[in-house]
């Protein structure tokens, strides 16, 4: 069963709205539209099944903490520098999952690297 994805206000929306009008009107840099489709491949592939085998997704457990509800993240791409990683949550209702956060991967997770995520509001 799928689930319906959703995005985190005001940050995850209006970027997501963003990228996908600069698409389509042929206006996007060269990084804009491999973001945009790495994020949407991911969005694809999460709405299928959340632990997708690439998606490396896991719970991080600092951010869970912080915001009270399970917390996860799920790779966009890996081994490179700045790697981008994905932020969601299950919810607010059944078979959803909202994105709530898109950060490059905090390169150390010592000295309070997921301090610095900032995350987006569920509606």
């Amino acid at each position: 069963m799928a689930y319906e994805i959703r995005m985190g206000i005001p940050e995850m929306e209006s970027l997501w709205n963003e990228l996908r009008k600069k698409n389509k009107e042929g206006t996007a840099c060269k990084a804009e539209k491999q973001l945009y489709k790495k994020w949407g491949n991911a969005l694809k592939k999460i709405s299928e099944n959340p632990m997708y085998p690439s998606l490396k997704s896991h719970e991080i457990d600092v951010l869970s903490h912080r915001y009270g509800i399970k917390v996860w993240q799920s790779y966009l791409e890996n081994k490179q520098s700045g790697a981008m990683r994905m932020f969601w949550v299950y919810g607010p209702e059944q078979q959803q999952i909202t994105i709530i956060g898109l950060e490059p991967h905090p390169e150390d997770k010592k000295n309070g690297a997921y301090d610095r995520i900032h995350l987006s509001d569920l509606e």
